[in-house]
């Protein structure tokens, strides 16, 4: 025994304690320790207590024998051991109590040996408790297992890098060896090709030779195939002699059928004959079932597997890739590899094992035909022969449709992934149309690309659904043919039939296949190209103890504060990103002291609580993180906030203000207690008073940073005066290093620089530099009804900010500030928000849950496809499958019909006329069927297509005409999943679902009817094995289609997280986080595996069922063959049996495919869940406004109130102005007052709760957002441009000249470097306009301004992020281009706003 007595009797009492937990649940059962201890020792303690009484019996029959010492030993040892041998009744008893006891150990033993052999794979032992409560009520999250470590996305990840490693490496070695080898090549002939003239033709034959080998052989390739083969081997062979054996077992089935044919010719065989072999069909066919059901389990989750390795992989490259090789992959066509390419790797690999499985099947078909017909099999195979070219025509032209269908949906992608980043400006200047119209002519290509794969799909389909028949036809007319003695019986013909129907479907299937492996060979090439990449070389940036930065003239000590200067494009940020180890270096290296922390020029927000932003994943030191907070001014914003620091920040930040995010943003780097602090101009989005006082309290000589190395990049020059040292910058060279009065006394170009422009600023510093930050008076603090972004302004509001104000009206008296400090409004009657009541909110969610349908998918959402398809396509490729089906039952009963030829001609000759006809019909039949299934694919084809069209452009419509606030508080993930994966569901998994549901449900239907026409007793079984069928189903779907429910929304994360890390990579590096990235990606995929193996292990369940339901229908048929043989001839026989062995499979694959369907079509249900969004208001009224208008730019306010959702605080509260014609207004206000908010109300951004605005008499709301939008101009605060060329971010609609371009690029100082690139107004734009400056992106958004000549202008801190010598240059050209306009200026720099009106 495993226990000692003690630790027995602790688990006794233990297990008896617990006892009642195994007892409540729906398979009651004992404790293991109860069943080793107190039932092992039960029988045992019965018998030592019986065993007084033997010993008194024994001492009272007299001594039989003489007392020897053998005699004694004998006795003692039958009283030690086998003291029953006494009394019979006790010797019973022990052994009725030792049998009782053991009872419960052999059933644990049973169970878990059908736990691991059978059940765990195929019914699951804890799937009935899953499929029960999912029957009962929609099954959430919370419901999933939890995974075991070797289904964890880590434990996969591990082994499947440490082998791509080591293959990346040998594929690096070979490409290595190969460019060496053509470049001795090419040296070579270069080298006999000189004074030689080179014909025309062999050029170009040379170019196109090299154009192909650079486009195939400049990254290492061929190395992921074996990768995926070595992480996986153990369960590729594993599934390997599952479907051997599985093959093997296919094969018994016709040599069955062939003796139950026998059996029923035979009269004078006895019954039990065939009874026996109808039982060994049922054990044969239940076999099959349980080998076919392991295999399928252990494919699908090798698929899975395979896809996760992938997905994990890519994220990780993403994680390390270099620049260079970033550019050559957008943000969208990175989201395609890790949901298009990841899921065909997915999906190859279900039907990896049929590469040989089929061709293996092919040929035990054949000798197994030619055992039942001789060498006129031959001719089938003739036939299959010449097919082979067939197919490689076939799938050479297959991979290039997929290629150029991949090319067209990777750029649709990046153009919706442009929208979705830049949406709120293509609102602000109603650019919504073009933008949709892109996509649409792009959509159409990848739809014109669809109809001809789909075409091509339907030629091979009607070729192989004829392969059948013209093989079988082939090999039957040359049988009958060649010898008049060969009469086609009932025993030859349907044995030959069952083996043809082995053969059709590895016939059938064989054009999917290739097709699958086209597409993944696509996609192989993809993943390879982009895994294969360069890394970021980590190796030009060390960490050691050297000097902090060190170049050819420039060094910078510890501990000191550099600023970085220069004008816009000069290459401050390429500086810093040459710090962090984000450019390529040339020579040279960089030494960093220490760890680094970095602040972005364009803040980077996470989408989770503002706390966990600023820790960053670092631990909680809470006085350290109140002190971080209070310095960078975000105390007032936690008052404010509905959670204080555990409200949620949704997605990029949108629900904080610009400078909001940047504090958060610096924040983050402060809390990081860095070494080295690289700074990216993070003050240019605050305001000047914020800004003074996060550089005094956290920058600064005096700040929290005072003894870390600081680099900042700056355009305030009130600041350079309090820095250590100076770097100038000019075109990308350090044109002067030095402190502030070494730079001044110099007299070189910065001193002038100062000298122009730094007049106001050194006066604005002299008057409010290090004041003392004072509370508000009393009646001027925030409010509790707030907006959320009212925050930090009013508590670093000055009492003199008013008298401060009124010095500078005093200098110029046509200056009159319009303030916007909404947060300190003056109410009667209320107080600011306590912090209980801010308790009460904590943790309140911006973005919720992504919305789930529960139940049934609703009838409508198949209807709605339907429609979409058009009803004729629907109507009509229905009518051709099922009059293709009935050919298929007509040809079959043609053959039992000819079969009996053999009994009517038996010893005569067979007429060759009744030949020709039998052979003639039974062709015409063939082909018959092959036509008709070809025409009802081209309509499917183009009804799906046509569903496709209609689908996506009524979701990418909508989503254009969403309100923001539907995209403030919608993750950008779950949109880009609809355009992606369901997208691509509607446009290639549902057609071929739809296909092979209506196949399946015409074949089960058919195979019904002939069993039942050839024994009509059949139906007393038909209608309760439907029943069961019905119930089965019932029980089974409500489940199946909720985890695939929750595996598309626990998709969405994986996508978001995916978008958040690519857009904040360069900080991601820079803390040192990937390792925390990857485990949170690792964490998000495995959310996703919860439900995924749930959803495969059900399907096996439901699966085993239904082909044991199927092999009932085998036996039965074959059973009541048996007792009807008097009355059945041979031919309905084996018709009936041979329909019933493919009965099962058939059913399979209708359960499967009505599933897959359902769980499919809820991509519908997901895309009109997008489709149907509120708008927002129409683009276009009845009410149009005159061509000219506005004329005049009268702007009127009156009592205007407005708040960002119903739910919410008004934001504006009761604004009453007016805006002459030509005036240009000021508005300045403290970060988060309002002023943005403003902007967004005279585009309808934010609709008017309450009062309206008047432009020129005409009342805004009652005017279409497009043609409102389009006669109003705004540059906004965050500068936003789009892939594409120069000339398409500036004229998305083509309606001005190249002139009228060049001139608004000169107004806007780009025409030099315009014309300085190769390509010029054609230049290429990178995503998000990565390959230009901010500064040279906010210009490129004035020449839109500049463009467009409204007479109203709208500029919303237009000049924060350039030099304050480029906004003077812009200042000058907003004076002389838009003296005629209304201008409404909102701006944190005194100068920007000096020659305002008011």
């Amino acid at each position: 025994m495993p226990f000692t007595q003690s630790s027995s009797l602790m688990c006794v009492c233990v297990c008896v304690c617990q006892n009642a937990s195994y007892l409540q649940r729906p398979d009651p059962d004992l404790p293991i320790c109860v069943e080793r201890t107190v039932l092992v020792w039960l029988p045992l303690a019965f018998l030592w207590l019986c065993a007084p009484w033997g010993f008194t019996t024994l001492c009272k029959k007299p001594a039989k024998a003489p007392l020897s010492k053998l005699y004694i030993c004998k006795q003692v040892t039958r009283l030690v051991f086998v003291p029953r041998s006494v009394d019979s009744g006790s010797l019973f008893m022990f052994w009725l109590l030792q049998v009782l006891c053991a009872v419960f150990q052999f059933q644990t033993l049973l169970r878990d040996a059908l736990n691991k052999v059978l059940t765990a794979a195929l019914t699951a032992p804890h799937l009935p408790v899953m499929l029960i409560k999912g029957f009962k009520r929609p099954l959430v999250q919370e419901d999933m297992w939890d995974l075991n470590e070797k289904d964890s996305t880590q434990t996969i990840c591990r082994e499947f890098e440490d082998i791509m490693a080591k293959e990346l490496k040998k594929a690096h070695s070979r490409l290595q060896k190969k460019q060496n080898k053509r470049k001795t090549k090419n040296d070579h002939q270069s080298g006999l090709a000189k004074g030689v003239s080179q014909d025309v033709l062999v050029m170009k034959k040379e170019k196109k030779k090299k154009k192909k080998k650079d486009s195939e052989s400049d990254y290492p390739n061929s190395w992921l195939v074996p990768t995926i083969a070595k992480t996986f081997k153990g369960v590729l062979l594993e599934t390997a002699l599952y479907k051997l054996i599985q093959d093997i077992l296919a094969f018994a089935s016709p040599q069955f059928l062939k003796l139950m044919i026998s059996f029923t010719q035979d009269k004078t065989s006895h019954a039990w004959t065939g009874y026996l072999y109808a039982v060994l069909l049922l054990v044969v066919a239940f076999l099959q079932s349980v080998i076919l059901q392991q295999y399928y389990n252990r494919c699908l989750i090798l698929g899975i597997k395979v896809r996760v390795a992938l997905m994990a992989a890519v994220y990780k490259k993403a994680l390390v890739v270099s620049n260079d090789s970033r550019k050559e992959s957008t943000a969208g066509e990175i989201v395609n590899l890790i949901s298009a390419d990841a899921q065909r790797f997915n999906k190859v690999t279900n039907v990896l094992h049929l590469l040989w499985s089929y061709p293996l099947q092919i040929a035990l078909a054949i000798a197994f035909l030619w055992i039942e017909l001789g060498p006129s099999v031959l001719a089938g195979l003739l036939v299959m022969v010449l097919m082979v070219p067939i197919n490689g025509w076939l799938a050479t032209k297959s991979r290039g449709f997929q290629v150029e269908n991949m090319k067209f949906k990777d750029t649709r992608m990046k153009i919706v992934n442009d929208i979705l980043n830049g949406i709120k400006v293509l609102k602000y200047y109603a650019w919504e149309s073009s933008f949709e119209a892109q996509v649409q002519e792009i959509r159409e290509k990848e739809l014109k690309v669809m109809r001809k794969f789909a075409y091509l799909s339907s030629v091979s389909t009607f070729i192989f659904s004829c392969a059948p028949a013209i093989v079988s036809l082939a090999t039957f007319a040359v049988f009958v043919s060649v010898s008049p003695d060969n009469i086609l019986d009932a025993e030859k013909a349907f044995t030959s039939i069952s083996l043809f129907n082995i053969l059709r479907l590895p016939l059938t299937m064989l054009p999917e296949l290739i097709s699958i492996m086209v597409q993944t060979t696509v996609s192989k090439k993809r993943l390879e190209k982009f895994l294969s990449g360069d890394d970021l070389d980590t190796m030009s940036v060390t960490r050691d103890d050297m000097i902090i930065l060190f170049s050819v003239s420039l060094d910078i000590k510890p501990g000191r504060l550099v600023a970085v200067v220069g004008a816009v494009g000069s290459g401050k940020t390429s500086l810093i990103s040459a710090l962090l180890g984000e450019l390529h270096s040339l020579r040279g290296r960089i030494n960093i002291k220490g760890s680094v922390a970095y602040v972005p020029q364009q803040a980077w927000i996470q989408n989770t609580t503002l706390k966990d932003n600023i820790l960053f994943g670092s631990n909680l030191d809470e006085e350290h993180y109140l002190s971080v907070v209070d310095a960078c001014a975000l105390g007032p914003d936690l008052d404010l906030l509905p959670g204080r620091d555990q409200t949620e920040i949704g997605v990029k930040g949108i629900n904080l203000s610009g400078g909001q995010k940047q504090r958060v943003s610096l924040a983050r780097a402060v809390y990081s207690s860095a070494d080295v602090y690289l700074l990216d101009d993070p003050l240019s989005a605050v305001d000047s008073h914020v800004g003074k006082h996060l550089f005094e309290r956290v920058i600064g000589p005096k700040g929290l940073l005072k003894d870390k190395t600081r680099i900042l990049v700056t355009h305030g020059i009130s600041f350079l005066p309090y820095v250590d040292e100076i770097i100038v910058l000019v075109n990308g060279v350090v044109s002067e290093v030095g402190s502030y009065d070494g730079l001044r006394a110099s007299k070189g170009a910065f001193s002038e620089f100062l000298e122009t422009y730094g007049k106001d600023e050194s006066n604005n510093a002299d008057e409010s530099d290090y004041e003392q930050i004072d509370t508000l008076p009393e009646g001027l603090e925030p409010q509790a009804d707030d907006s959320l972004e009212d925050i930090v302004s009013s508590t670093l509001k000055r009492e003199n900010s008013l008298r401060h104000s009124q010095r500078h009206s005093k200098r110029n008296g046509r200056l009159l500030f319009l303030f916007l400090v909404f947060s300190v409004r003056v109410r009667k009657n209320s107080s600011v928000r306590s912090k209980k009541d801010s308790g009460d909110k904590k943790g309140q969610r911006l973005i919720e849950k992504e919305a789930m349908e529960t139940g049934r998918v609703k009838f409508s959402v198949y209807l709605q496809y339907m429609r979409s398809m058009g009803w004729c396509f629907v109507t009509w490729s229905f009518l051709f499958y099922f009059i293709q089906n009935v050919a298929i039952i007509g040809q079959n009963l043609w053959l039992s019909d000819w079969t009996d030829d053999s009994v009517e001609y038996f010893n005569t000759t067979y007429p060759a006329h009744i030949r020709d006809m039998r052979i003639g019909v039974f062709g015409a039949l063939g082909l018959a069927q092959g036509f008709l299934v070809f025409f009802g694919t081209i309509l499917i084809a183009d009804g799906s297509i046509s569903a496709s069209r209609t689908l996506h452009t009524n979701l990418l419509s909508n989503i254009l005409k969403a309100p923001m606030v539907f995209f403030d508080t919608t993750p950008s993930g779950r949109i880009v999943n609809r355009f992606a994966k369901d997208i691509f569901t509607v446009d290639e998994m549902i057609p071929m679902s739809f296909r092979s549901w209506i196949f399946s449900i015409l074949g089960v239907l058919g195979t019904l009817f002939v069993i039942c026409l050839a024994t009509p007793i059949f139906i007393a079984v038909v209608v309760p094995m439907a029943v069961v069928y019905y119930f089965v189903q019932r029980f089974y779907v409500p489940t199946s289609r909720q985890l695939r429910r929750l595996d598309s929304v626990s998709r969405s994360p994986i996508y978001s997280h995916f978008g958040e890390t690519i857009s904040g990579l360069s900080v991601i590096r820079a803390y040192g986080h990937q390792q925390r990235f990857l485990k949170q990606n690792e964490d998000t995929i495995d959310q996703n595996l919860k439900s995924v193996y749930p959803w495969f292990v059900s399907n096996r369940w439901l699966a085993m069922r239904l082909e044991c339901l199927g092999n009932l229908v085998v036996f039965f048929a074959a059973l009541f063959a048996v007792i009807s043989r008097d009355s059945l001839n041979s031919g309905l026989v084996g018709l009936s049996i041979s329909y019933a062995l493919s009965m099962t499979q058939i059913l399979n694959w209708l359960v499967r495919m009505t599933s897959e369907l359902e769980t499919n079509i809820v991509a519908v249900e997901r895309v009109r869940e997008y489709a149907e969004i509120k708008n927002e208001a129409p683009w276009i009224t009845s009410n149009r406004p005159p061509d000219d208008w506005p004329t005049a730019g009268n702007i009127r306010f009156d009592n205007y109130k407005v708040r960002y959702r119903p739910e919410l605080e008004l934001i504006l509260h009761g604004i009453t102005c007016d805006i002459a014609s030509t005036e240009k207004i000021g508005i300045v206000g403290r970060t988060g007052a309002g002023k943005s908010s403003l902007t967004n109300c005279l585009f309808r951004i934010i609709e008017a709760s309450e009062g309206r605005i008047l432009i020129d008499g005409i009342d805004i709301s009652t005017l279409g957002l497009h043609d409102l939008r389009s006669r109003l101009t705004i540059i906004p605060q965050d500068p936003v441009l789009f892939s594409g060329t120069l000339r398409m971010n500036l004229d998305p609609f083509e309606k001005s000249s190249d002139e009228e371009i060049w001139t608004v690029l000169e107004l806007a100082h780009l025409k030099d470097y315009v014309r300085g690139l190769p390509t010029g107004l054609q230049h290429e734009v990178s995503e998000g306009g990565e390959n230009l400056s901010v500064g040279q992106r906010q210009l490129l958004c004035l020449a839109r301004a500049l463009l467009r000549k409204s007479r109203i202008l709208i500029l919303d801190e237009a000049t924060a992020a350039v030099d304050l010598e480029t906004d003077d240059l812009i200042q000058n050209t907003l004076r002389t281009e838009f003296s005629h306009c209304t201008v409404l200026t909102i701006a944190h720099r005194l100068s920007t706003i000096l020659d305002s009106s008011r």
